[in-house]
Parts: structure tokens; sequence; C-alpha cells
């Protein structure tokens, strides 16, 4: 099997074999951007302009897997890794993303170890999982890659998103779950189960952040985190998260539109 070459190198991303879940196991540092416009054309730009890895939001954003493939085609040849997020941990969904040509995925609301255990069953083959088999697809070239089968299953990188009271509890067993590759931080729903919605920075919700940064760190996995604010993500990069989301393509463009519109428009 060739050699990726490392994600900080300028190259395109490659994802047979997997760059982006070698750098998140080797420990790397990346830094991504989060894309939930739903264009082909937005994610492009973000992809020239050299992210570690872009999220392609199917959650909280209006994509499905037509909307997606026209934005993984996008990213072909940038050297930012594409990541998405299914709606939920559902095997039908991420076995149409895998075969669409994802092998990346972030997988929401898992809260304990048999959900973390499910989402990495979708995606690896029989005898290791329970991910459908298609002959031809987008995601192995329509039959092109040689002895795909054999080598799929060690190219699909899970993160398994923390955010609820229940994940924070079982955060130790989560980690251990063979196959989960990081654990990732959803702050507005898990400031949302403390009780504190719209403040991801109350004390309590921090404490909780601290807490999984630190579980994972002892598991031997990364942790990642969304952090728009450039304040907040600088702090977390400093307690050890290693996949931080910096910027979001919507907050981007809000706020450029706004700060001319202020600057133009005086009621």
């Amino acid at each position: 099997m060739a050699t990726a070459a490392p994600l900080h190198a300028g190259q395109p991303y490659q994802a047979l074999p997997n760059s982006f879940r070698r750098a998140v196991c080797g420990g790397e540092t990346l830094i991504g951007a989060w894309s939930s416009l739903a264009s082909p054309v937005v994610t492009e730009l973000l992809g020239v302009i050299g992210f570690d890895w872009i999220l392609l939001d199917a959650e909280h954003a209006p994509n499905d897997v037509l909307t997606l493939i026209p934005q993984l085609m996008a990213l072909k040849d940038s050297r930012s890794a594409p990541v998405v997020r299914p709606p939920a941990n559902d095997s039908v969904f991420i076995k149409r993303l895998l075969d669409s040509g994802f092998s990346n995925l972030l997988i929401p609301f898992v809260d304990n170890p048999d959900d973390a255990a499910r989402a990495v069953a979708a995606t690896r083959y029989p005898p290791y999982g329970i991910r459908g088999v298609s002959v031809s697809h987008r995601g192995n070239r329509f039959a092109t890659v040689p002895d795909y089968f054999k080598i799929a299953n060690d190219n699909v990188c899970v993160i398994a998103q923390i955010e609820s009271t229940k994940a924070v509890e079982a955060i130790d067993a989560i980690v251990a779950v063979d196959g989960v590759d990081a654990v990732f931080v959803g702050p507005s729903d898990l400031a949302a189960a403390f009780g504190q919605l719209g403040n991801p920075n109350h004390p309590d919700v921090q404490q909780a952040i601290a807490h999984i940064f630190e579980r994972a760190q002892a598991g031997g996995k990364a942790s990642g985190i969304l952090a728009p604010q450039q304040a907040d993500a600088e702090r977390y990069l400093s307690m050890g998260c290693r996949v931080v989301s910096v910027c979001a393509d919507m907050g981007l463009l809000k706020g450029a539109a706004q700060s001319v519109q202020q600057h133009f428009i005086r009621r």
C-alpha cells in the first residue's frame, strides 16, 4: 500500500490510504472549517484556502447524498480532508455516505459505548461490522480500486460526538471502543444538556469539556471541538484538543456581510 502524504505537506488529501485518519491517530493538530451552506462552490473555496479538514454537515444543514457528492467532488484536488456528519447514528445513511466516497465520519449524539460500537459497525464490512456490500460504487471508484474490500475497513475514520451528560459520564467507555478514532465535543448541545442553553462558556460546561479532553488523552485518543471564536479555539488547543474547527462558512459570510452593511447603511 502506498504511503500517503502528511496533511500539512500541501498535497491533495488521500482517502486510500486514509491520510486524515492517520493524522488523527498520530496526534497531529488539525485545523478545520465547518461547511453548512450546501454549496459546492463554497466548499471548493474553503478547500482552496487549505484547512486540514472540512466538515460537511447533514445534521443541521440542508444536505443529503445528492448535495454532498458535488461538494466531495469540489474537494477532490484539495489538501483539505472531507469529513461528513450524518443526520443520525443510522447505519443505512452511513452506508450511503461510504458508498458515495466519504471515509471520515463524525457521528452525532453518541451517548454510550453501545452507540459508539454501533457507529463503528456501520462503517465496517463483515465479519467486523454490518456495512452492506455493493460491488461497484463511487467509494471504490466504481470497482477500480484493487483489493478494496480488504482495505476498506482500515481506511474509515470514526469520530464520536459527545453532546450529553450521559456521554460525559460514559466517556472512558466510549473512548475505549475499538474503531473510535476520536471524540468530538458538540458545545451547544452539551451546554443545553447542562441546563445552559446558549452558554457553552458556563463553568460547568467548560469543566465537562476539559474532562472529555483529559479522558480522551488518557485513553490514547484524539479530541476535537467546534470553536468558531478565536479565543475559544486557542484555549481548547492549549488544553490538548487536536481536531478543532475554527470557523464556519455561514458565520464567515454573515459576519462579513454585517460588517459591510453596518459601514455603508447607517440608520
